[in-house]
């Protein structure tokens, strides 16, 4: 069993170059630690995420880790010209000298995607497009393309990937989503309460199975295959501490995530989107998606929730809403000597 990490870098009651500093103080540290990789989000127009250029963020983490690997979780392709991105990948794979993993999607926000003039309603077809584009774009000299949304007639690629092939990724909270990472061979991400994502989980094994394995094999994940689960963990020496920091951290990150629905008013009270979400840190605890506690606790709490899911891959939201970095730098150091070494034996 792998750990990762993952981070929206939401808004936080700081100036916006101190959250940037204190991010990659903690991934630095993280990095030490032996952490397998950090995966970034993409969101837009939202205080979720402070940092909606993943790539720019991603340069500075490559400089400022050795071993630990990195990327978007995912980049929004719709967003996206597939050749300009193509050309991000490369850069970032050969500042890091191939610790790149792509994460990619089509953007699960609306709102988002409205900001920029992109339809919701095409745009799991415009994402099919641009990852077609993208990947024929990656094993060619000159890139000539055809499709609905993109088109390019031998477009010279100079860049090319550190990596031979480099590992895609997909998280999903849907089973079409999940089916398709399956069929593309992806590494898979799921989210949600626990059931949930069990569901999601299924569907991607499923259709993994039926292709025959992964593209790009990981022979450090059983199967060959990264299958994960995003948690948002908060470790403390104990539970009733870990309980203190992690409320109202959860509840600012709630407030954020829901933030544009808010906007345009859609009750936060309801799903968000196809995710359904409790709305306290006890309820968030017994579906499973916020996981706090002493590190006995959470242990605990990881090893059952691994065995229902049949998860290979922890993906631990460790730094959200408003913990500070020294809450944040605690609970990562708790967790890496008290409670990894028995995931790494899981």
């Amino acid at each position: 069993m792998k750990v990762g990490l993952f981070d929206h870098i939401g808004r936080a009651n700081t100036d916006l170059a101190r959250l940037f500093d204190e991010r990659l103080k903690f991934y630095a540290e993280a990095d030490r630690m032996g952490f397998y990789c950090m995966h970034l989000a993409e969101h837009h127009c939202s205080p979720v995420n402070m940092a909606p250029s993943p790539s720019v963020f991603l340069a500075a983490l490559a400089r400022e880790t050795k071993n630990m690997r990195f990327g978007p979780l995912c980049y929004l392709l719709t967003l996206y010209s597939p050749l300009r991105i193509l050309e991000e990948i490369c850069m970032l794979d050969h500042l890091s000298h191939g610790r790149m993993e792509i994460g990619v999607g089509r953007g699960v926000s609306p709102f988002e995607l409205g900001y920029h003039n992109v339809d919701h309603s095409k745009s799991r077809e415009m994402f099919i497009d641009a990852y077609k584009c993208l990947r024929e774009g990656m094993k060619s000299d000159a890139l000539t393309y055809e499709g609905e949304f993109y088109a390019y007639k031998e477009a010279p690629i100079e860049l090319h990937t550190y990596q031979p092939t480099p590992a895609f990724w997909y998280g999903s909270s849907n089973a079409v989503g999940s089916a398709w990472a399956g069929e593309h061979g992806m590494h898979f991400t799921a989210n949600g309460p626990t059931e949930f994502a069990k569901n999601n989980i299924n569907v991607y094994k499923e259709a993994l199975a039926r292709r025959g394995g992964p593209e790009v094999v990981k022979s450090e994940f059983e199967g060959g295959a990264a299958i994960g689960a995003l948690r948002q963990i908060v470790v403390a020496d104990t539970d009733e501490e870990a309980f203190a920091i992690a409320a109202p951290a959860a509840m600012k990150h709630h407030e954020q995530i829901n933030w544009l629905r808010n906007k345009h008013g859609i009750n936060e009270h309801t799903a968000r989107l196809n995710v359904p979400r409790a709305h306290s840190l006890e309820g968030m605890m017994n579906e499973g998606t916020v996981i706090a506690g002493s590190p006995k606790t959470v242990l605990a709490e990881i090893q059952r929730q691994t065995d229902v899911l049949g998860a290979n891959y922890i993906l631990a939201y460790m730094m959200f809403g408003d913990m500070t970095i020294d809450q944040s730098m605690r609970s990562l150091s708790l967790f890496h000597s008290q409670v990894m070494p028995a995931i790494d034996r899981m």
